[in-house]
């Protein structure tokens, strides 16, 4: 008798590659043949705006998947719907004996995959997890008393002393390959099926899918000698471009940490510490999945914010009067992307000048960010509202205009998506309220018209925000006697 061929579906989610991928590599060695799976899952979709450029990024991933499978007489099966249903539906199509995916560590992907894999035990069928989007998880880099770490910088030296070659090595999924199932070309949902239309994606000439991060990542090994005096700097081609391509796993975590550690230099350093960070902030969300909602400092999770709406509006649209501040509200609202520094900075803004609840401030990143991930949004956002671990003191206030002169010198950045200052001088373009007036006449700036007034006072907010930090921070200590 000839034995049944053994079949296991592959279901990608935050890992839309065929190159070193944990699970794919693993279920292409242990099955006899392998089905590729995607769901574009209604319960995240439904949330969406009808525009929204991470989906068409995932859309474009998806097609160069289709793409590279040709050549190996296959496809990649998609479905629209929730994967509670589609997964157990898949598997029982292609009579599966499992299904096999990459971790996820987000506290609702967690949740859905217990149901999926629930719904298959009761089939009769596995659920196969694997660590892939990062180089170290969960429990793996943990302090001496075996906790989590909540200082960066000794989860760094740990996770660097935990560093070796085999938690690098890529998996050589080509090695397998062959025993990607025979299929014929499948269907392939557009846009519009899927519910949505085609965003400027194709104008900002943001190279996409797999072939889109190996053609960022080559340019940037050119740039990495640069990065640490360079990545500060808006207007320069400093950083790597490739957070959207780590956020949905068209590139490879472990190429990226292997040619850095090995370049060596101090730019690759700093490079790879801001891989680090990443990492850090993954295991934070996974031990503490209560900060999706709440400070990790308990004493500043209810900061009694004034929360104007009309101050908050005014920072989304880039209308706050500090330019440098409009200009990165303006570059994330016409890009879905924003400079780090700037993120730092626009962040630092709406806590601590426009005394607005860093909670808000992080939904509206998540709405529009196209690299959105969970966890660094969060850390990000907490550790600018001095509320988070190892987070910048409360005390530390970024001045808006020292980071601008600092930044942006020359006013590059600020031009390009200010063009109503263009024509100031570079001494006038960080303040430009404090311009003489006949500087404003002579570069057609009209104050009233052309660009706002600044809606608040630094200096009179900083104050603000250092009495209202200190009210909570005693309030906490009395609590605690």
């Amino acid at each position: 008798m000839t034995a049944t061929k053994t079949t296991a579906i592959v279901w990608l989610r935050r890992d839309l590659r065929i190159f070193d991928n944990a699970a794919l590599y693993t279920a292409l060695k242990n099955a006899d043949q392998v089905v590729l799976a995607f769901v574009f899952d209604t319960t995240i979709l439904a949330g969406l705006p009808k525009q929204d450029r991470r989906v068409e990024f995932i859309w474009e991933a998806l097609k160069d998947i289709k793409t590279a499978l040709r050549q190996y007489n296959t496809d990649i099966v998609i479905r629209h719907g929730d994967p509670l249903v589609e997964i157990p539906a898949l598997a029982e199509q292609y009579a599966a004996s499992a299904v096999y995916c990459n971790r996820d560590y987000e506290p609702a992907a967690i949740k859905r995959d217990g149901y999926v894999a629930a719904a298959l035990k009761e089939q009769g069928r596995y659920f196969n997890t694997y660590k892939d989007q990062v180089i170290f998880e969960q429990d793996e880099v943990l302090t001496q008393s075996g906790t989590m770490y909540s200082v960066f910088s000794p989860y760094k030296r740990a996770w660097l002393n935990k560093l070796d070659s085999k938690a690098m090595k890529s998996w050589p999924v080509n090695k397998f390959i062959h025993k990607l199932m025979p299929l014929k070309a499948q269907y392939f949902p557009s846009l519009k099926e899927l519910g949505f239309a085609k965003t400027n994606l194709s104008e900002l000439k943001i190279p996409l899918g797999m072939a889109g991060g190996e053609k960022l990542f080559e340019d940037f090994k050119n740039r990495i000698d640069d990065y640490k005096e360079a990545r500060d700097f808006p207007a320069v081609k400093g950083v790597s471009y490739l957070s959207v391509h780590l956020r949905f796993g068209t590139v490879s975590i472990r190429e990226l940490v292997n040619y850095a550690f090995h370049h060596g230099g101090a730019g690759a350093e700093t490079w790879l510490s801001e891989l680090i960070w990443r990492e850090f902030y993954q295991q934070i969300l996974w031990h503490r999945p209560d900060v999706v909602e709440h400070a990790f400092k308990p004493e500043y999770d209810a900061l009694p914010f004034p929360n104007h709406p009309e101050l908050f509006d005014a920072w989304c649209r880039g209308e706050t009067g500090y330019p440098l501040v409009d200009a990165a509200m303006r570059q994330l609202n016409q890009t879905g992307y924003m400079h780090n520094r700037l993120r730092m900075v626009v962040a630092s803004f709406l806590v601590k000048d426009l005394l607005i609840d860093w909670r808000w401030g992080e939904q509206y990143f998540a709405e529009n960010l196209l690299d959105f991930d969970l966890a660094a949004n969060n850390g990000g956002w907490q550790w600018a509202a001095s509320t988070g671990c190892d987070a910048q003191p409360y005390f530390r206030i970024f001045n808006p205009v020292s980071q601008s002169e600092k930044f942006d010198p020359q006013g590059k950045f600020i031009r390009r998506y200010c063009p109503e200052l263009a024509d100031l001088p570079n001494e006038a373009i960080h303040a430009p309220w404090e311009a003489k007036a006949s500087t404003r006449r002579s570069a057609n700036f009209l104050q009233d018209t052309d660009y706002f007034p600044p809606i608040v006072d630094h200096a009179e907010q900083r104050e603000a925000a250092l009495a209202l930090f200190k009210q909570a921070k005693g309030d906490a200590a009395i609590k605690e006697k």
